[in-house]
């Protein structure tokens, strides 16, 4: 369950990171003079966002299965 919770987050924070990234590069460096916004906006819509989706969703699956260590102990005869 919180795998797919962490998954769940990582499709959410990675498409649009990737979409806004996405749109900001494609307006910077795109030659079009004629449609430039059209271009970076359907770029950043529908190929850069949803493969920023793909990479947040795998890494926040693989993510979100790592068992973290409990923090240490003060005591050291303190069971963990």
């Amino acid at each position: 369950m919180r795998r797919t919770f962490a998954a769940l987050l990582g499709l959410l924070i990675g498409y649009p990171l990737f979409a806004f990234a996405g749109y900001w590069a494609i307006a910077l460096f795109s030659h079009n003079g004629f449609d430039r916004s059209v271009e970076a906006s359907m770029t950043a819509v529908f190929a850069i966002g949803p493969a920023g989706g793909v990479i947040g969703l795998v890494t926040g699956f693989i993510l979100g299965g790592v068992k973290r260590s409990p923090a240490l102990s003060s005591r050291p005869d303190e069971k963990i």
